[in-house]
């Protein structure tokens, strides 16, 4: 069995000022992406003209409850947070602190606010968009299967889809054919990004008690899944274009990403190693972006009448 090495500890914010800390429980780069998948949304359900006050709300109202359900997540996982050498530098695992309390209540008022913002501001579909991402992460996914079921990673992905669900909703009123694949497509993205990531970290979770692989005493087993899952996102791709809403040339572009994320995780077939499950998690993200430009690029295209659908 491969020997993985232990995972860096965070960086201790202590010395750079409390907000810091604070801002640090936001996740901002996740909160960065989910705001980025629900632009995508946006734009995969073809608005006739881009709406850019309903745009910034989305943006605003989804950067709130993505926040605030981060800082719930780091509220509920803090006694697991002190036992990984990855997260027992986070602010509410080191209690002296900060008041885990006072933040919980401002986790949940700042995804009460997003969820209510893009209610009134926007319209009620996209409310329960945002409201189905955040019961789905903070609920469903952080306090009840994280710690149960090696099924967290699958059925918590709907978290990281509902954003595509919201921008549809934003941008026509409803959620679309394109929309709902696209959100399967990064639904289905979800399984081999964070399962390249806990391969590296397997130690630590498994010190925390934490089923966050498929098999996590069967590293070859778990390597598998890891390659049918990245291949899913292939037809996935296909799905969305048999929508109808994406051009040929972004179509070939989403298949081409896809294509390469399976050749990037395929030799965990033969082995599971730290250099093979690090290639595919490196990749996973510039992936999803590319998909969200892939977006943006066909909205344009269409937009412009510069080519035809695929």
């Amino acid at each position: 069995m491969a020997t993985f090495p232990p995972p860096q500890a965070v960086a201790s914010p202590g010395g750079a000022g409390p907000w810091r800390g604070y801002l640090s429980l936001t996740k901002p780069g996740i909160t960065l992406l989910i705001v980025l998948v629900a632009v995508a949304g946006y734009f995969i359900a073809l608005p006739s003209r881009i709406d850019w006050i309903t745009l910034a709300l989305l943006i605003v109202t989804g950067a709130a409850a993505s926040g605030g359900a981060a800082v719930l997540n780091h509220y509920f996982d803090r006694d697991l947070d002190r036992q990984m050498r990855r997260t027992r530098h986070r602010p509410l695992a080191e209690e002296e602190r900060t008041s885990a309390r006072g933040v919980a209540l401002a986790g949940g008022l700042l995804l009460g606010g997003g969820i209510v913002g893009a209610t009134i501001g926007i319209n009620p579909l996209t409310g329960l968009s945002i409201l189905l991402g955040g019961v789905t992460y903070v609920v469903v996914y952080t306090i009840w299967l994280k710690r149960r079921s090696s099924w967290n990673i699958v059925i918590g992905g709907f978290a990281g889809s509902a954003p595509v669900l919201a921008g549809s909703a934003a941008a026509v009123g409803h959620w679309t054919g394109g929309a709902l694949a696209l959100a399967l497509l990064v639904f289905l993205w979800t399984p081999p990004h964070f399962w390249s990531l806990a391969v590296l970290l397997r130690e630590d979770y498994a010190r925390a008690g934490l089923p966050m692989l498929p098999k996590m005493e069967d590293l070859a087993y778990s390597g598998r899944v890891i390659v049918v899952s990245a291949a899913l996102l292939v037809p996935a791709a296909i799905l969305v274009g048999l929508t109808g809403v994406l051009t040929a040339s972004v179509l070939v572009g989403l298949l081409v990403f896809g294509a390469i994320f399976v050749v990037l995780t395929w030799p965990l077939l033969r082995k599971v190693t730290p250099a093979t499950a690090r290639r595919g998690f490196i990749y996973s993200g510039p992936y999803l972006l590319l998909v969200i430009a892939a977006c943006l690029v066909n909205f344009a295209l269409v937009s412009f009448g510069v080519a035809r659908f695929w």
